[in-house]
This record gives structure tokens, sequence and C-alpha cells, in this order.
């Protein structure tokens, strides 16, 4: 979570690293111009919104400006199918595509993240309690992940899985509906390519 201005810049860095974005190279200042990145558009005002909200949140304009950031991050979100809250993942998030992604409040991602499509994480049976996911995790497309229950670091899950249960051993792949382990995987190796 972020907590202060250059534990704010760090989740800008990480996460502009993470979507292999370079903003002082050429091509990417004239691509940015003729057509702006939805998804580091997304993260850059998801930032913003935490660090004001965990860091800035006292008088009346910082209130209104407040309100101002969750228009604008709501009006995104719409746009681009998300509904993710703040502070739930750790910086180097990588949101590869735009479409469907639904994230309960109450869930917390580590650092490095990387999440395709048609992704959900969610409580289950009207319990408060969300997934724990650790550092390191790639979620494939259409993966379903739900209940109290943890998923530890460098983890793969696989696409369209069905994960209810937790899982302790790491460098791990789980698929399947329910999920269960189908191999090891080099996460890292992963998250930078897949």
């Amino acid at each position: 979570m972020i907590s202060s201005k250059k534990n704010y810049k760090e989740y800008l860095l990480r996460d502009r690293i993470a979507l292999n974005i370079n903003p002082k190279s050429l091509e990417h200042k004239i691509i940015n111009i003729i057509s702006p990145n939805p998804i580091y558009t997304f993260q850059k005002r998801m930032r913003k919104l935490e660090y004001y909200i965990n860091c800035r949140n006292n008088g009346i304009i910082m209130k209104l400006y407040i309100a101002y950031l969750r228009y604008r991050y709501k009006k995104i979100s719409i746009k681009l199918g998300f509904s993710i809250p703040i502070n739930v993942f750790g910086p180097g998030l990588s949101i590869v595509h735009y479409g469907t992604i639904v994230v309960n409040k109450s869930t917390k991602v580590g650092a490095n993240c990387r999440m395709h499509a048609c992704v959900n994480i969610g409580a289950s049976g009207g319990e408060a309690a969300a997934p724990q996911l650790g550092n390191n995790v790639y979620i494939a497309p259409g993966a379903k992940i739900f209940g109290k229950i943890k998923i530890p670091n460098n983890t793969a899950i696989g696409a369209n899985a069905v994960v209810n249960k937790s899982f302790e051993k790491e460098n791990t792949i789980i698929a399947g509906i329910p999920a269960k382990v189908i191999g090891s995987v080099d996460i890292k190796k992963l998250i930078r390519h897949g």
C-alpha cells in the first residue's frame, strides 16, 4: 500500500517497467500523443488516487480533489471494463488487456502481478474474506479465484482455472476446475514474457 510520495513514485516506476513502457523514449512520446495506452492511464490514475487517499486525505480542498480523482478513476474503469478497488495490488502490476476484470476490495495481491482479461477475484458465499495472493503471480485469461484462500509467491494460474482452495508450494502452475497443481514454472520468465 502506498504510504509516502517516495513510495508512490516507486509504484509508478515498477508499474511502468511491468508494462514495458519507457516514457523517455522518443517512440513512446510520439505514440503517447497519438494514442495513449489506456491501461497505463488507468494504472497511473489508480496509483494517484491511492496516494492521495492514503497520504494527503486532510482538508476540504484535498477532499474535493480526491472526489475529482475518484470520478476520473471510475470513468476510466467503466471504459475499460475494470472493477478494481484501490489498495489491492502491490507495485509492478501489469494488466495485459482491457476487458472484464472484477476484484473484491478485501483482496490483497503482492508485487509483480501479471493479469489478463476476464479474471474474477472475490469472496465466497457472503463471506467478507477474499483471496490473498503473494508476489510474482501470473493470472491467465478467465481465471476465477475466490474464497478465504492464499496463493503463494511465484505461482501461475492457468486459463479458466477455478481456484477455491489455498495452495502452499511456490513455483507451481495451478489450473483446472477445481484448480490443482499441474507442474512447475520459472515465474519470473513467464511474468516478463507471458
